[in-house]
């Protein structure tokens, strides 16, 4: 199960400079603010293991573990000799104190359930490279395009996590673990995290 949101965005405006050829870079990062003891960044090569589940266990009932994960975005926007530019670095973690897993379910079968809550957060962070890639930012716009994307990405995340969870009932229909297994390994191989680096001129 399941996965928080958290984002950043920080602007250095310059209005002058609005009419300026706009250079966007859009980088991947593992550099945030976020506690480096408690935080993984998403690492396509690299699967979590039961030892970073730090978090205490939630009560009684058929939830075996929490995933707490998500993707966040920081932003910069400055202007030399009338050239303007805007950074966007994205990144996505998983946060060990707040993820969990109940005494005697430390299984391969329910490591692989968690480890795909932390996938669809990378393919939401990803799907929110790919669309801020393909559009046209700007000194005006850049604020609310951002937020904009960045919150069809979320509501991307938050159906994937509920379909998972909704259709293996939390992992526990094999069957339907197995089909969704196959989806995760399909959606991962069309790409990495080693690809997300972009820049754009306009």
């Amino acid at each position: 199960m399941k996965y928080p949101l958290f984002f950043l965005i920080l602007n250095s405006l310059c209005p002058k400079a609005t009419n300026a050829q706009v250079t966007t870079n859009i980088i991947w990062t593992e550099k945030t603010t976020m506690n480096p003891r408690d935080v993984i960044y998403y690492n396509a090569t690299k699967k979590l293991g039961w030892s970073d589940f730090k978090g205490v266990p939630g009560p009684a009932g058929p939830v075996a573990a929490i995933t707490s994960s998500g993707f966040g975005y920081r932003a910069s926007m400055n202007s030399t000799n009338g050239k303007g530019n805007i950074e966007v670095f994205i990144y996505c973690y998983f946060s060990k104190t707040n993820s969990w897993v109940k005494p005697g379910s430390k299984t391969a079968y329910i490591l692989t359930h968690e480890q795909h809550h932390f996938d669809a957060s990378y393919l939401a962070a990803k799907l929110f490279f790919d669309k801020v890639k393909a559009s046209r930012l700007s000194f005006a716009n850049a604020d609310a395009l951002l937020a904009k994307l960045y919150r069809e990405c979320c509501n991307y995340m938050n159906q994937i996590q509920n379909e998972y969870d909704g259709e293996t009932m939390n992992g526990q229909l094999k069957d339907k673990q197995v089909k969704w297994n196959a989806f995760f390994d399909d959606k991962l191989l069309n790409g990495s995290t080693n690809d997300l680096v972009g820049k754009i001129i306009y």
